[in-house]
């Protein structure tokens, strides 16, 4: 993992085509503008990790 520190308004360049941008740090919150391409699907991580979650259960509720 890359860990690096930035400040309001302060970019990363991912792969030349996407940009993150630092919008607001306030307490232990950080706000992250993102401008990807629009085939770039991107995801919250407690979205895809709830998303898995149902896909697995599913199976075992069709046998119920």
């Amino acid at each position: 993992m890359l860990v690096l520190s930035r400040k309001v308004n302060e970019k990363i360049v991912i792969d030349g085509g996407i940009v993150l941008t630092v919008v607001k740090i306030e307490g232990g919150q950080v706000r992250i503008g993102i401008e990807a391409p629009g085939h770039v699907k991107i995801y919250r991580e407690e979205l895809l990790v709830k998303q898995t979650a149902d896909r697995h259960a599913e199976p075992a509720l069709a046998g119920v």
